[in-house]
Formats: structure tokens, C-alpha cells, sequence
């Protein structure tokens, strides 16, 4: 039996059509500007994100470094940020570690937004007893409250705080597609107000590896600099360019299926004794296993894991509390069969 596995949209793999163009990919040193499936990716990413340039980075996490190094100038100088926020919560201080960059947190709501009240009373004025405010960072969709997909309007008016004040906006854009997706929105338009984004090629796009930066040229030139400083010079690296074509063109048009086999696997639970559905949004579905279940968090997850190859795993820092995450493997039969196991091991 093959493992079902809905831990996150994180451990899906390439497709046969990506393992085919990998294994063909024209490659040159990309660090001399010369891998032509590279540069490919670069130009048609930022094309169709309606931005002037993109940089391959090796992950979400180095693209949002980069991204807030190359925005902000000077050691202390604050990012306004939320405060579940991938690149607060999950990216080990980074911004603070290198580039010395203070985060003005501000609560995430729990339809994923920030309050534009809370970011413009959070702007710094122009006073030497406080640090410098350069930048507002977002993410989309916000994954810490269950993939909530945040809208056209609202990103358009984080930017037009923004740029009242002077300040940079980057998006945190890993899941940027199925944000797009779910608000059916054109993506370059979606993101027309953001001086910069990153999107994941895997995740949801499937692609093995990968992040894309995108901003105009001159932000780009000097990101490219950060990234060689980051140690994100990779060489030949268009054979991994190759599958992030395939998860920017083809991958990126298919996540509704996603979106609908997250609905499908949460109309399921939700009949299933012991079990109450928080929330499911894009391709994310939260549940809380209730106290009266007939397993615990941990012997459900060992059960699921060990009787019918069925990943699951409780949310971390909350005991009771799943996260299941739809991608291209977890198929409607699939979805069935683990509502079937759910069914067997608590009704």
C-alpha cells in the first residue's frame, strides 16, 4: 500500500512529466548567469507574476531573507510583521541573526489578515528614540490559521499603506497560487500592489525544489548580490528549473482539484464521531479531535500510520488539534480511504 501522506503540501514529489524534463534539462553555471532553463524560469516567473524580474532561490525561507536584506538598510531598523507569520515563527530569527532587523509583530486575525488599523499605528515616526520602520511583510495564504486565502482588496490596501508611508511591502507568497485559486483572481493581478514576493515551486506546485523572488530589476540585481552572500549560488542548476516550469505553468492551473479534495476530506470528518472540523480553506482542513474520542491524538496518528500507511500527525503545540493539507497525490480515492480508516478506528 502506497503512503498517504497529509502532513503538509511540503512532502509532495515531482511528477513523472518533471522527472522527464529534469532528466533532459539544457543546464549551464548559473552563477554566471548562463543556465538558459534558469534564466527561462526567472523571465516567464516574473512575467507571470507582472513583475519585471525573478531570482530561483533554493527555498521560501532564503527568498524571504533575501528579500527583507535587500529592503532594509541599516541594523535595527523594524519590519512589521504578524505575529504567526512563516517568517516570524518558522524562520529562526534570520532577519534578526544577519541582517540585524528588528519585527514589529501585530495579531494575526483569524481570517489570516492584519488589521490595517494595527499596521498604521504601528509605522514609526521620525524619531531618533526609535528604530526605523522600512517594510510590511504578509503572508498569503496564512497558514498558521488553516491556509486562509487573504483578498485582492485587502493586499491593495496594505500597499497603499505602505507606500503613503515610504515603505517597502513584501508578500510571503509560498501558497500565493492557491490564495489566487481560491479568490479567483488573475495572479499578476492579485499581486500588481507588492514591491516584492516569493512563491514556492513545491509545496502544492510539486516541483522537488525551489522558491522564486520577484520585484522589479534593480531590486532583483541587488538580491541576486544577497543571495550569493547567503551561499545560494547552486551552478547547474536548471535540471531543478526544468520541474519549476512544469509547477509554474501546468501545476499552478490545477489546485482547485486541491482545494476540493481539502472540502471532500472535511465533509467526511465532520460526520465522524470525536471529531469537530475547525476550519478549510484552499487546501488546508484543521480538526480538533475531541476529549470523548474513542483514541487519543497519539494512538489515532500511530494507528492511522501504522495500519493503513495514513500520515497525520497533531498540529505542533497544540495536542488535540490536526492539520491536514491537500496536493497533487492525495486524490478523491484516496481522500475515501481515509475516511474510511477514521471511520474503523473511531465510530
Amino acid at each position: 500500500m502506497e503512503i498517504i501522506d497529509l502532513r503538509s503540501d511540503t512532502v509532495s514529489h515531482p511528477t513523472p512529466a518533471m522527472r522527464d524534463a529534469m532528466a533532459t534539462a539544457t543546464v549551464g553555471d548559473d552563477v554566471y548567469g548562463e543556465d538558459p532553463t534558469v534564466n527561462q524560469l526567472e523571465q516567464e516567473a516574473a512575467e507571470k507574476l507582472g513583475k519585471e524580474a525573478g531570482l530561483f532561490v533554493t527555498s521560501g525561507t532564503q527568498g524571504n531573507l533575501i528579500a527583507l536584506l535587500t529592503h532594509v538598510k541599516g541594523r535595527g531598523t523594524e519590519v512589521i510583521v504578524g505575529d504567526k507569520a512563516h517568517t516570524f515563527v518558522y524562520e529562526t530569527g534570520s532577519m534578526s541573526a544577519f541582517g540585524g532587523i528588528m519585527p514589529r509583530t501585530l495579531p494575526v486575525h483569524d481570517d489570516g489578515s492584519i488589521a490595517l488599523d494595527d499596521i498604521e499605528a504601528a509605522i514609526r515616526g521620525d524619531n531618533y528614540h526609535f528604530p526605523r520602520t522600512a517594510l510590511i511583510s504578509i503572508e498569503n495564504t496564512q497558514g498558521t490559521v488553516g491556509g486562509k486565502p487573504l483578498s485582492k482588496a485587502y493586499m491593495n490596501s496594505v500597499a497603499e499603506l505602505a507606500h503613503q508611508h515610504d515603505l517597502k511591502f513584501h508578500i510571503d507568497g509560498a501558497r500565493i497560487f492557491n490564495a489566487a485559486t481560491a479568490c479567483g483572481e488573475n495572479i499578476a493581478e492579485f499581486v500588481a500592489g507588492a514591491d516584492s514576493l516569493t512563491f514556492c515551486l513545491s509545496k502544492g506546485l510539486c516541483a522537488p525544489a525551489g522558491s522564486i523572488l520577484v520585484g522589479d530589476k534593480a531590486f532583483i540585481k541587488e538580491a541576486r548580490r544577497m543571495r550569493k552572500m547567503l551561499g545560494g549560488g547552486m551552478r547547474q542548476t536548471g535540471i531543478l528549473a526544468a520541474a519549476g516550469l512544469i509547477a509554474l505553468h501546468e501545476m499552478s492551473e490545477r489546485l482547485d482539484e486541491d482545494h476540493a479534495n481539502a472540502t471532500l476530506l472535511a465533509e467526511g470528518l465532520s460526520e465522524i464521531p470525536g471529531i469537530r472540523v475547525i476550519s478549510n480553506d484552499t487546501n488546508f482542513v484543521f480538526f480538533w479531535l475531541e476529549e470523548d474520542a474513542k483514541l487519543s491524538p497519539d494512538a489515532l496518528s500511530a494507528k492511522l500510520r501504522d495500519e493503513y500507511q495514513i500520515m497525520m500527525n497533531p498540529y505542533p503545540g497544540f495536542k488535540r488539534k490536526f492539520r491536514c493539507v491537500t496536493h497533487y497525490w492525495i486524490t478523491p480515492e484516496r481522500i475515501n480511504t481515509v475516511l474510511q480508516a477514521m471511520r474503523s478506528l473511531l465510530a
